[in-house]
């Protein structure tokens, strides 16, 4: 089974139950997977934990990431 690239990558931080929880959205030619990472006590740390994700996932994608 061959692995299928990445054409991109984003985090998002969403509320849930008092705290902040972080999400990772991939997206591939054929559909997008979301999943939950991690929840935190104040948004100030997602939005730091956020950052790091996507800087790590955007290393793995080869090629230019464009934003939208």
């Amino acid at each position: 089974m061959a692995k299928e690239r990445a054409l991109g990558v984003e985090t998002e931080i969403v509320p849930e139950r008092g705290q902040w929880a972080v999400d990772i959205i991939v997206f591939f030619a054929d559909g997008v997977v979301r999943r939950r990472i991690a929840t935190y006590r104040t948004k100030k740390l997602a939005k730091v934990s956020a950052s790091s994700i996507k800087r790590a996932a955007e290393r793995d994608i080869p090629g230019p990431l464009y934003d939208a």
